[in-house]
């Protein structure tokens, strides 16, 4: 990766990943590690902060498995290297990985795609039904929300993404 690229960490669901195959992913918005991220955690190196960002994207992936409920229930994030200029900050708060995107992601832009195994499903199911009450700040629904991030999600190299859509659908 060069100077001019940002890792960016898109949240998104097994059919939105057929998108990605087809046109590219018209992601708006991602998590990445920022200026105010790092302020935040100025103590992690650069693997820890990616791996913030990183279950970032996929706590935000629950909340579009919500929003589509016909979506295999495993949670997707899509990591990708942008030009700088595709990614925007969307806001300066203390800690934040919000950024936006100002372009759709294509396959080539691809390094990784990470998906819930099958052992995760019950899980995910669970946590997606529950999000919107963690967010809140309702214990049990958080309780129900980290017992999906108990689980690592897989690691596929684009090249993959055919067999993992056939797997995953």
């Amino acid at each position: 990766m060069t100077d001019d690229l940002v890792r960016v960490y898109v949240p998104a669901t097994v059919p939105m990943l057929t998108l990605l195959r087809a046109d590219g992913l018209p992601a708006a918005s991602a998590h990445a590690v920022t200026p105010a991220l790092r302020e935040w955690y100025a103590e992690g190196d650069e693997e820890e902060l990616e791996y913030v960002a990183f279950t970032r994207a996929a706590q935000d992936a629950l909340q579009l498995l919500r929003a589509d409920p016909a979506a295999p229930r495993r949670r997707v994030v899509v990591s990708a290297d942008l030009p700088a200029a595709a990614v925007g900050r969307e806001d300066a708060d203390l800690g934040s990985s919000a950024v936006e995107l100002t372009r759709t992601v294509s396959l080539a832009a691809v390094a990784a795609i990470h998906v819930d195994g099958v052992d995760a499903v019950e899980d995910v199911a669970a946590a997606a039904e529950a999000v919107a009450e963690a967010l809140v700040g309702d214990p049990d629904a958080q309780f129900t929300v980290d017992g999906a991030e108990d689980h690592e999600l897989e690691w596929y190299d684009a090249s993959e993404l055919d067999q993992l859509l056939d797997a995953a659908g």
